[in-house]
């Protein structure tokens, strides 16, 4: 599930959705910091955010989420480096109350939309290693933008996540 705040009542739990589900299925969510680094975005990012794909101009956060003992997905995080800059982005933990939604809403980004594709397919060794798949498994890859109020994406996500163990639901008003 994405990591962000929806709902106001969410929010002052202090949890993320992702640790809100966990706690709903009676498992303990946690995640471990692989990377966190200002680096060159790969084109399909640096598409999605509008910025240039020549420079060293994203943070990039690596991420695997876990619930209980079992790691059930890969999450990569690109941020312009514009934003991220001086912030607590550049800590393994963000160190705001409302996460890096928080930090985002502080810098003047507030979430007024998401475009999100979604496929399914089989995993890379690397993602087979970190998420621990057993051989059959395929991944459900989601590629998450965030757009703010002014029609201005300001960070993408990659979800990459083991079919097995992850459902999607998507309750959204249509206008």
């Amino acid at each position: 599930m994405p990591e962000e705040f929806g709902h106001r009542a969410d929010r002052e739990s202090g949890l993320s959705p992702f640790l809100l589900e966990c706690a709903k299925q009676g498992k303990t969510g946690r995640f471990e910091v692989l990377s966190i680094e200002r680096t060159t975005p790969p084109p399909a990012v640096a598409d999605r955010l509008g910025i240039s794909a020549k420079t060293k101009s994203v943070l990039q956060r690596d991420n695997v989420f876990w619930a209980d003992d079992d790691p059930v997905q890969r999450v990569t995080t690109y941020i312009p480096w514009t934003i991220a800059k001086g912030t607590g982005l550049l800590q393994e933990e963000v160190p705001h109350q409302y996460g890096i939604h928080g930090i985002f809403e502080d810098k003047g980004h507030t979430m007024k939309r998401i475009r999100e594709e979604i496929s399914t397919r089989m995993p890379r060794a690397e993602e087979t290693q970190h998420l621990r798949l057993p051989p059959g498994v395929p991944v459900i890859d989601v590629w998450h933008t965030s757009v703010d109020q002014d029609g201005q994406p300001y960070e993408v996500t990659r979800f990459v996540m083991r079919a097995d163990m992850t459902g999607l639901l998507y309750d959204v008003p249509v206008e």
